[in-house]
């Protein structure tokens, strides 16, 4: 603004500012509020506002033992039953806002924040994943209960088990027999499961403890903690053949042992290169992925045309599977999936 007085005491204010790109009511404005300056009204009082005194003093029942966790306009009633009037409920509410306490007075149940589950599994045995769906029984009403461990790296099913109800005693008997029959480290292998009554029974939990097998849980309500067995189930349910109801509990396992069988040596999972979970989990995945890339080496010989980027070759079998991998920039995916 000095710039622009001096520059029109030469020309005149109006080129000054255009010289300047400064707008002439600003530069006006600005002359006027500095040549003529207000001078600030001073504060009046109300004469019916709270003294310091009683402003202290209803601050001070408000945050007596007996009012601390109780609405102003309760206080206000209790006080007013009592023959006492300290100021009305607004005033309360002013009062607190000055000393920033307008928020919820009452104590209230404080919510755990649970940790997002971040596991890896490199290897078949090293990450399993376990849930219970329900499948609709002959009448309305009734159900019987799929059990399904997973493998997260293969995506093999190594155990399933239709009951007529879900029991922690169950889950327990499965999880053994399953660890059994693969011959699997206990001390070198994590469970992963959501927060369902049996998944979290002190049963499992002790017999998890027992083997020395680590387990985790997905956080409440948030079923992307653990996609592979919702996965697996969504498979199954979305299946043609699958029916609407079971007749009895002997058709829906004589159902689910065809769809394992399939799913586990026929099913060319997408998440694991096309290859079937068997092959991946009894490892002849590299020797299947030799194979294919000698058929399409003898294709693209045939048909170079065809191929108009590049080679073709078979897809890779990923070296990492996540549940809930770390943010892309983090150290450690990169040393992990490099």
């Amino acid at each position: 603004m000095e710039a622009a007085k001096k520059l029109a005491s030469l020309v005149n204010w109006t080129q000054a500012c255009l010289a300047l790109g400064v707008a002439r009511t600003r530069v006006y404005r600005y002359w006027k509020r500095k040549e003529n300056p207000v001078t600030p009204k001073e504060s009046h009082k109300p004469e019916r506002s709270l003294s310091e005194a009683e402003k202290k003093q209803v601050l001070e029942v408000l945050h007596s033992q007996r009012f601390l966790d109780i609405a102003p306009q309760e206080v206000y009633a209790t006080l007013l039953d009592e023959g006492i009037y300290l100021c009305s409920i607004r005033t309360m509410y002013r009062l607190l806002e000055e000393n920033k306490e307008v928020r919820e007075r009452r104590n209230q149940a404080r919510h755990i924040e649970y940790a997002k589950p971040e596991l890896l599994a490199t290897r078949p045995n090293e990450l399993w994943s376990w849930d219970i769906t329900k499948l609709k029984g002959p009448v309305k009403w009734s159900y019987f209960h799929l059990y399904v461990i997973i493998d997260v790296f293969s995506r093999y099913v190594v155990g399933w088990m239709v009951a007529e109800r879900e029991s922690a005693e169950l889950a327990k008997k499965l999880i053994s027999e399953t660890i059994r029959k693969q011959e699997a480290d206990p001390t070198s292998l994590s469970i992963h499961a959501d927060r369902g009554s049996s998944m979290r029974s002190k049963g499992v939990a002790l017999m998890l403890s027992d083997l020395g097998v680590t387990k985790t849980h997905s956080r409440p309500h948030v079923s992307n903690d653990n996609p592979y067995s919702e996965s697996q189930f969504k498979t199954m349910k979305y299946r043609p053949e699958f029916p609407t109801k079971f007749g009895s509990i002997e058709d829906a396992r004589s159902f689910c042992s065809d769809f394992f069988d399939w799913y586990n040596q026929e099913h060319h999972h997408s998440g694991i290169a096309l290859l079937t979970p068997e092959t991946v989990h009894y490892g002849l995945a590299e020797e299947v992925s030799l194979k294919r890339n000698v058929t399409l080496a003898r294709a693209y010989q045939l048909h170079p045309e065809r191929f108009v980027r590049k080679r073709p070759i078979a897809p890779q079998l990923p070296s990492a599977v996540w549940i809930n991998p770390p943010a892309r920039g983090s150290m450690i995916l990169k040393l992990l999936t490099n």
